[in-house]
């Protein structure tokens, strides 16, 4: 994907130095970065030097993944981590998060791609902050995308991230995502499944999804569990993530779909995780729904039956069986499948095994779903 905004890293004479291209805000930071390493060099303080580009962390376990006799670049489209810094404006605390490992992006990290068979991360940050009065999360979403960026001009051959966005206040989210792409160089944004309570399918956030369409980037919907039933939730099994995520996911899509914002933006693109939640396994029941009940027709008239625009979404791999898997290419296509695996949250690190596991797919299909199709979303050259 080709952006004004394009990470670049220089080296020189033995130091790196990241530079930032086409992006003032990040430019001067880095200038600032700079100039702190010089004094540093002087003697006048203990600031920290410029990050420096890196290639890729060298391991002698680094997995490669060869589909048909040819190696297969594997891209992970479901990883998460979170900024230390942004969080404490949020009052939160990088130990309130699941995930060994989620508040650093470097060797650790590099090592444990390298042992599971990814290539690359698009890395995301679950939003915590659709709550936040507006002043607190511009600062939030700027410290988050910038070093997002400052990750993927670090290790360029093993990161993208998407964008965050605060959604609560729909026309900062636009100028964000817009920022995050065309000057940071982010492959799109990272949403939950609602925001505060409202469905995307709000007309308010109509202009977000507009944007999302023109700039022609992917959207990434990761639950944040359904708040409503919090009650019902209650006891063991953890049923808030277990059962609340999915789900929170399916209503999401079903709104998107039923409400005809999918009709309205045509060319969104947009990933769902963990397979979609529930409504790829039981989806023709959509197609029913207003006949049984045609007293809850609002009116909204769609241009297609519901189970049609499931195919023209995508979906992550994270669903655990290979008969789990194969149901839901057999319900969206297999061409609307890419990996993920939650990472470092561990409910996955044998993604890549799903995958060429999985009896019924080809080759091709199996190349296409381990990273094809997300470097064609995410603007990755193979």
């Amino acid at each position: 994907m080709t952006t004004q905004g394009t990470l670049r890293g220089n080296i020189a004479g033995g130091a790196a130095a990241i530079a930032f291209t086409a992006c003032d805000v990040v430019a001067a930071a880095q200038a600032r970065v700079r100039s702190q390493a010089r004094a540093t060099a002087r003697g006048k303080g203990g600031a920290k030097a410029a990050p420096r580009r890196l290639a890729a962390v060298p391991s002698s376990r680094r997995r490669a993944v060869v589909v048909g006799g040819r190696r297969a670049k594997t891209i992970d489209v479901h990883a998460h981590c979170v900024i230390p810094e942004a969080y404490a404006l949020l009052g939160r605390k990088v130990d309130d998060h699941r995930g060994p490992g989620i508040g650093e992006v470097g060797e650790r990290r590099i090592l444990e791609m390298d042992a599971q068979g990814i290539d690359m991360e698009a890395l995301s940050i679950n939003p915590a902050w659709y709550r936040a009065e507006r002043d607190v999360v511009t600062r939030v979403i700027k410290i988050q995308n910038e070093r997002l960026a400052e990750f993927c001009a670090r290790y360029p051959d093993r990161f993208v991230a998407f964008a965050s966005v605060a959604l609560q206040f729909p026309d900062l989210a636009v100028q964000q995502l817009v920022d995050g792409v065309k000057k940071l160089g982010l492959r799109g944004a990272a949403v939950g499944a609602s925001v505060a309570d409202e469905e995307f399918s709000d007309p308010k956030f109509h202009p977000f999804w507009a944007k999302a369409e023109e700039l022609g980037v992917l959207i990434f919907i990761h639950p944040q569990s359904t708040p409503d039933l919090a009650r019902r939730f209650r006891g063991n099994g953890w049923l808030a993530n277990t059962i609340g995520n999915p789900l929170d996911t399916t209503i999401a899509l079903s709104h998107l779909i039923f409400e005809g914002t999918l009709d309205r933006f045509p060319g969104l693109k947009i990933c769902s995780a963990h397979g979609g939640g529930y409504l790829p396994s039981y989806a023709p029941r959509s197609d029913n729904s207003l006949r049984v009940a045609p007293d809850m027709d609002t009116g909204v008239k769609l241009k297609k039956k519901p189970t049609e625009y499931l195919r023209q979404m995508y979906y992550d791999t994270l669903v655990f069986t290979s008969e789990a898997l194969r149901h839901l290419a057999a319900e969206v296509g297999s061409n609307r499948l890419v990996i993920g695996t939650d990472h470092p949250i561990p409910w996955q690190d044998k993604s890549i095994d799903h995958v060429l596991k999985a009896p019924g797919f080809s080759d091709k299909e199996r190349r296409a779903i381990l990273g094809e199709t997300a470097a064609r979303l995410l603007g990755i050259k193979l």
